[in-house]
């Protein structure tokens, strides 16, 4: 049965979720460090998530505290929830957030968010490396790295840099998958500016020749779920669902996306009826979002 994985950091769980909203559960318990990101390996029956770590002692308190020390981990569960293994552990990197593949390939990517970068490795943490590297001052929220995908096809890298909370300062970038041999990630010349001045972009999802994203930022056209063209050109951003309280997380199949947001809730937009609900109210703020036949 195909459910939805939310990742709740109030109860600190990995919960599934009925496509129909009516039966929440927990699937993973005891995840103190702060879960962000989640992407699922349906062959090899396992699911990943990126932690964002420790809160900063003495920083900002609520959902939104500091992590500027590097405390970042990376863990992988089975389908059942049991088989808990830590791929990379605490301090491998600064702050992770959104989680994707290419399982084909046998490789994750993530964002790495005050790290200022976008890292890979294989499927046992071995191979860690950055492909971008935006910045040297994480104080510069510019610089910050969030949501992440691919075009496995076309060999692309999509990445969105939020900038400062209700700022308008928010940028989707993409670059070549594959990193030059001997290319310094801090200095890529084949990047792309795809937009700028975006409210707060977060998660991504790359649905054939459309990019979607959640939005976070300010109002009217931040707190949105939004979609542009990436192939063959680049179209102009267009806002599919807007009243979001903190959007995050971002999953889909056929014309049905779900969103979450940190006001606990978990949204259905369906781009073919022309429907907008909201699925299930947890109460507790949620990031990540994945897809999985549990």
């Amino acid at each position: 049965m195909t459910e939805l994985l939310a990742l709740d950091l109030a109860d600190r769980a990995m919960l599934a979720v009925s496509l129909d909203g009516s039966n929440v559960r927990t699937l993973v318990s005891g995840l103190d460090q702060m879960p962000d990101g989640i992407v699922v390996d349906r062959v090899r029956g396992h699911i990943y998530w990126t932690n964002m770590g420790r809160p900063d002692p003495g920083g900002r308190p609520g959902i939104e505290p500091d992590f500027y020390a590097r405390t970042g981990s990376l863990e992988r569960v089975d389908l059942d929830g049991g088989n808990r293994t830590t791929i990379l552990p605490p301090g491998s990197f600064t702050t992770g957030k959104q989680l994707t593949a290419d399982f084909e390939a046998g490789r994750l990517y993530w964002c790495d968010r005050e790290g200022m970068a976008v890292l890979s490795c294989d499927l046992t943490g071995d191979d860690l490396r950055p492909l971008v590297v935006t910045g040297t001052d994480p104080q510069q929220q510019t610089n910050w790295c969030v949501g992440v995908c691919l075009d496995t096809d076309r060999r692309l890298l999509y990445w969105t840099q939020k900038g400062a909370p209700k700022a308008g300062e928010g940028r989707i970038f993409r670059a070549p998958l594959d990193l030059p041999v001997g290319t310094d990630p801090a200095a890529r010349t084949d990047i792309e500016l795809l937009w700028d001045g975006l409210p707060e972009p977060i998660d991504l999802e790359l649905r054939g020749h459309t990019l979607m994203w959640t939005d976070r930022g300010a109002e009217p056209d931040g707190n949105t779920l939004n979609e542009a063209l990436v192939q063959p050109e680049v179209g102009s951003p267009t806002v599919l669902s807007r009243g979001y309280r903190e959007a995050i997380g971002l999953t889909g199949f056929d014309a049905h996306f779900y969103v979450s947001d940190l006001g606990g809730s978990i949204r259905l937009v369906d781009l073919g009826a022309g429907t907008d609900t909201e699925l299930v109210r947890i109460g507790n703020p949620l990031t990540g979002l994945a897809l999985a036949d549990l």
